[in-house]
């Protein structure tokens, strides 16, 4: 056997961020693995412990910019446990709303760029970004910004919404279920795709769980995990969705995941807008808080992300977070990585690590 040692990054355009990859190879096939990270690292944490409470949604929408609102979302959510807080219930129905119309952003951006790295089918890249575009234009309307929204409030948002708010909302998923619709005709029906993804980065099960795997990665493996399911917030147990598994567990089956739920996103978006309540107000508390609640508990909180099961685990103090932790579901799943690729060819490397949707900012903090 003759090892040669490759280094892939920090710098590299299928990295999708600054992670540096030490790749061993015999001859074209992969010994081993080594991921370098630490290279985006802003001790986000700290500083948000250095923060009063409301300042920090900054921090914690640049953790993941490819859906911001989904970690704004939970750690407002967990201010909100910390202070007593109810969220309204219009503001429980438009947090549905907007954090599912973030989770198909997201699925859109990565199918896209994951289509790029396989250096084929421009066409999914184009197409996805054009339905991407308009879900992102929605909620810039909604919340005055295009990539950084900060639009969650303590107790609901941070200004009503549009009048014709689900007028454009439901014209919105018809538009997104139509296209998308489109992509596996192009995608399951490819041969170079089906080579490059079926078989590739095989996830067993027993491993999934056992190297903490998280979201659809977990779910491809086979696991019918979900937090919205397993621990519904806001309004969730009062709708009807599935958990799209599969069993195969390779690159291919963690697509079709995602596909997959992409379409229940719409129906939640949907069932959400038919039980919306008319008459109650979304706007949530002024920025300016006087802090939780005498002696709070220590907060837990878990919200299903677009990447998978995002935890905070905040000791409140009066003005700030005395102490704060966030685990992030991409750290879990790039450790997943020497596991995966071991066996394969080199450029199978970029299929498995686009499959498993990594934020580099999200993995260093």
């Amino acid at each position: 056997m003759s090892i040669m040692r490759i280094n892939v990054g920090p710098i590299h355009p299928s990295t999708h961020g600054v992670l540096r990859l030490v790749v061993d190879v015999d001859g074209d096939t992969v010994v081993d693995v080594n991921t370098h990270i630490g290279f985006l690292h802003r001790g986000v944490e700290k500083l948000m412990e250095t923060r009063m409470y409301m300042q920090n949604p900054s921090y914690t929408e640049k953790m993941d910019y490819v859906a911001p609102l989904a970690w704004d979302d939970l750690y407002v959510h967990a201010v909100e446990i910390a202070q007593g807080k109810e969220v309204k219930e219009a503001a429980q129905y438009a947090r549905v709303i907007l954090d599912e119309f973030q989770r198909i952003a997201s699925h859109l951006l990565w199918l896209g760029t994951w289509c790029n790295d396989l250096g084929q089918m421009f066409t999914l890249f184009m197409w996805t970004f054009r339905e991407r575009a308009e879900i992102i234009k929605f909620l810039e309307d909604i919340s005055g910004s295009r990539m950084f929204y900060v639009n969650i409030r303590v107790g609901g948002l941070w200004k009503p919404l549009p009048k014709d708010f689900k007028e454009r909302a439901y014209r919105l998923t018809d538009y997104i279920e139509e296209h998308i619709s489109q992509y596996p005709e192009v995608l399951d029906k490819n041969p170079v795709f089906s080579e490059r993804t079926k078989g590739i980065g095989k996830l067993k099960l027993e491993d999934a769980i056992n190297m903490g795997a998280a979201g659809p990665t977990l779910r491809a493996s086979g696991l019918e995990y979900d937090v919205r399911k397993a621990m519904p917030y806001y309004i969730y147990d009062k709708i009807k969705f599935n958990v799209p598994t599969r069993s195969e567990g390779d690159a291919y089956a963690r697509y079709k995941v995602r596909f997959e739920e992409m379409r229940q996103s719409i129906s939640i978006i949907r069932q959400a807008l038919d039980n919306f309540p008319s008459n109650e107000d979304v706007v949530g508390m002024p920025i300016k808080l006087i802090g939780p609640q005498a002696n709070p508990e220590p907060v837990l909180l878990s919200h299903e992300l677009p990447r998978g099961e995002g935890i905070i685990y905040m000791i409140p103090d009066k003005q700030k977070p005395y102490r704060i932790y966030m685990r992030s579901p991409t750290y879990m799943n790039l450790s997943l990585l020497s596991h995966l690729a071991k066996g394969h060819k080199f450029a199978d490397i970029f299929s498995i690590l686009g499959s498993l949707d990594v934020i580099m900012a999200e993995i260093d903090k």
